[in-house]
């Protein structure tokens, strides 16, 4: 018996979370899991409804919960960029208090629709790979991040930071992802002009000789 939050959230979302919500129940009624899905706002209709992007009570049943379903957030109605409170925000606040640190990514070329790509058949056929993308350090959540009126007009910052055991962690889910199908791993990073991204890389190195 599994406890499932599931967040709708905005746009596309309520649809293919609806259909997400399907395929799981095929899955508990053919291998004989039961699903408890427990229902909350994120982004947007968060906002509308709540004031803010991620209510305390939706985020303690995500705490609670084995799992989150969430379909998507954001949208034109939201989209201002002098608003206080933005539909990211819950999912920004989700990844860090939950500790999601690590976003995969895969991408995999079934033989039946490679016709269906604009690609050409002998470029995409065998694609298979992973993305392994960090989510709670970086420029998301850097700081200082403001914006601010000067005498010459409009400045704004974002801070790019990442600490040894955020870029630590990372790269060992990459590594232990490389480890379990071909033993290749690529690590993009921009250290030629990035004190972070040099940080990145040797962190990333020390661990592949490590």
């Amino acid at each position: 018996q599994f406890n499932l939050a599931v967040l709708p959230g905005d746009g596309v979302g309520p649809e293919v979370t609806a259909e997400a919500v399907k395929v799981l129940k095929a899955v508990g009624s053919r291998l004989g899991h039961n699903f408890n899905l427990h229902y909350g706002l994120v982004g947007g209709v968060a906002i509308d409804e709540t004031g803010v992007a991620l209510s305390q009570d939706t985020l303690k049943m995500c705490q609670g919960s084995d799992a989150v379903l969430l379909g998507a957030v954001g949208g034109p109605k939201w989209d201002e960029p002098k608003a206080k409170v933005r539909p990211e925000d819950g999912l920004l606040t989700l990844r860090k208090r939950l500790g999601l640190f690590a976003n995969l990514r895969p991408v995999k070329v079934f033989p039946v629709l490679v016709d269906s790509a604009n690609l050409k058949p002998e470029v995409i056929e065998g694609v298979d790979f992973v993305f392994v993308r960090e989510l709670t350090g970086g420029l998301y959540f850097g700081r200082p991040k403001r914006q601010w009126q000067t005498s010459r007009g409009r400045r704004a910052t974002d801070t790019m930071t990442y600490s040894e055991q955020e870029i630590e962690r990372i790269v060992r889910v990459g590594f232990e992802l490389a480890r379990g199908r071909r033993k290749k791993l690529v690590s993009v990073d921009k250290a030629n002009i990035l004190q972070s991204s040099r940080l990145w890389r040797q962190v990333a190195m020390e661990v592949a000789e490590g």
